[in-house]
């Protein structure tokens, strides 16, 4: 299997990092996870300060990867002991194939601590401190209301998969999250999407593309797809910060 060859890979090549811990989150971790179509979400913990060296010892591990099937979908987070605590707090990150500086926000760290898979070493509530009362939910308000109504507003992202796919299931998850105090797989996201009131015909595309092998979105039907989205998703975050 792909994934397991990668991620042996990925491993091995920290061995001389000594890493207190690496875990999976989101997909991987959840069970909703889609060969060739999910994203490899991984924190790592290491013993000793991120520096200079250490980044420039992770660009390389990373670069060789390249070419392993599935690197380019693998994104880690590299934290320490001393750095582990504060959502707020920004982490060396490999992701998208570069390397640049991220928080672990409070869905990740709620994740880990609720269903992460340990794929080395510590567990997660040895040494990630607990998300306080209170923060998720903070968190994702301001995540719809600063970050995602802001997108839709930004027509052109919308006829890209992507974003069709993120926007609409990130927001039920949202909506999961704000009224029952949970976490829900996208899987979850996608059943509970025409509840909400989403477009059928969207909510059965991504069905399609996420689950049944179907291809990219393409012509007329990209763009109506793209309007039918927007028109929904502005109003549904609106009332959905609205009510918070």
């Amino acid at each position: 299997m792909p994934t397991d060859t990668l991620l042996t890979r990925f491993l091995d090549g920290l061995a001389p990092l000594t890493p207190v811990a690496v875990w999976a989150h989101g997909s991987l971790a959840g069970g909703d996870y889609v060969e060739g179509r999910s994203d490899l979400d991984l924190i790592t913990v290491l013993d000793h300060p991120v520096g200079p060296r250490t980044a420039w010892r992770l660009a390389s591990l990373h670069a060789r990867l390249r070419g392993t099937p599935l690197a380019d979908r693998l994104h880690c987070t590299y934290l320490t002991p001393d750095t582990a605590a504060g959502a707020g707090r920004r982490h060396l990150t490999w992701a998208h194939e570069r390397l640049f500086k991220r928080p672990v926000t409070p869905v990740t760290r709620t994740e880990l601590h609720t269903f992460g898979r340990v794929l080395h070493g510590a567990p997660p509530a040895d040494v990630l401190p607990p998300v306080p009362d209170g923060e998720l939910a903070g968190f994702v308000v301001r995540d719809q209301r600063d970050y995602w109504r802001r997108e839709v507003d930004r027509a052109a992202n919308w006829t890209q998969d992507v974003w069709v796919d993120l926007g609409l299931l990130t927001f039920a998850c949202a909506t999961v999250t704000l009224r029952e105090g949970r976490l829900i797989s996208k899987r979850e996201a996608l059943e509970v999407l025409p509840g909400l009131g989403a477009p059928d015909e969207v909510v059965a595309d991504i069905r399609r593309r996420r689950y049944d092998g179907a291809g990219p979105a393409a012509g007329t039907w990209a763009v109506r797809r793209a309007r039918l989205t927007r028109d929904y998703l502005g109003a549904a975050i609106d009332a959905l910060v609205a009510g918070s």
